[in-house]
């Protein structure tokens, strides 16, 4: 059976399959990160976790994986394979591509962004399938996207296209990470959205999955608080849809995890702002937190391809 390693990696764990052309898994595993160790043994842990996925491919079809690909936090240079900056994981300008390709006796590796790459596989695989052009917006610890056109995942010309979760949505409003000022990030992220919660009840631990469970059961300060959240989602949405007009909207992260609770008032709230642009459809994502991992293999495939054709 022919088929590629991929590889996710977070800032606490790993995703990792053996993935079969058709974007099928033949074998999954997960690892944690190990960041509390230091960068050296982060790098040391994925590379290891390579190794041993290769050596699965052996023992489980008789052949060895055909490419790598992996798909990582922070930001990125892929057509150079160096993963330059992860704040969560602390490392800088690591060349990546090579020394996962050294320690895999020479394959082939594509490097990719974890969100991109889940936006990719949803786009092929999961609930953009045959969908020409959509975005994919991931609702995590922040907010971050990616432009599905024709198959591809667009980045940009300096490798951020979808980052709207830094599109200003509250002028004036809650200061981001990033250093602007209400960023849609800091309104309706699951962090965001579990900060407003924790501190509506005076409990530190409680987090979004509750404020949404209080919500179903009608508690006004979770509903306010998730109303904020929604409205300041819908009018990204809406922005981008004015830019890019997709048909499909995506959604992904452990906020949608809420389901119904957070589809339902969104659909309406985005539909309620729109006034020339066509609707998209707003809809859950399907590959839930493989994605990653499912976009890390198909970017391997690509890599494939490219080669055969070039």
């Amino acid at each position: 059976m022919k088929h590629v390693i991929a590889l996710d990696v977070g800032g606490t764990g790993m995703k990792a399959a053996l993935v079969a052309q058709d974007g099928s898994v033949l074998y999954e595993a997960r690892r944690p990160t190990g960041r509390e160790h230091g960068t050296d043994a982060v790098v040391a842990t994925i590379l290891d976790f390579a190794a041993d996925l290769a050596d699965e491919g052996r023992a489980r079809f008789g052949r060895a994986p055909l490419a790598a690909g992996v798909a990582v936090p922070g930001t990125i240079d892929e057509k150079n394979g160096i993963a330059v900056f992860s704040a969560n994981l602390g490392w800088r300008d690591l060349p990546m591509r090579k020394l996962l390709g050294e320690r895999l006796g020479g394959l082939p590796v594509a490097l990719g962004h974890d969100v991109r790459s889940g936006g990719l596989a949803e786009g092929r695989i999961g609930a953009g399938r045959g969908v020409d052009r959509f975005l994919f917006i991931a609702l995590g610890t922040g907010i971050a996207g990616a432009i599905g056109i024709d198959g591809r995942i667009e980045a940009g010309a300096h490798g951020y296209g979808g980052e709207i979760g830094h599109v200003v949505v509250r002028p004036g409003g809650p200061k981001c990470g990033c250093g602007a000022l209400g960023c849609l990030e800091t309104l309706a992220s699951a962090s965001a959205v579990s900060r407003a919660w924790a501190e509506a009840v005076g409990d530190p631990d409680a987090d979004a999955a509750a404020c949404a469970a209080a919500v179903e059961a009608g508690d006004p300060r979770a509903v306010g608080i998730w109303r904020t959240a929604v409205e300041a989602l819908a009018d990204g949405i809406v922005l981008a849809q004015s830019l890019l007009d997709p048909s499909t909207v995506i959604v992904g992260g452990g906020l949608a995890e809420a389901g119904d609770t957070l589809f339902t008032p969104l659909r309406a709230a985005v539909s309620e702002r729109l006034t020339f642009q066509m609707p998209p459809k707003v809809v859950p994502a399907m590959l839930k937190d493989t994605a990653a991992s499912l976009g890390a293999g198909l970017l391997a495939w690509d890599l494939l391809s490219m080669e055969v054709t070039a």
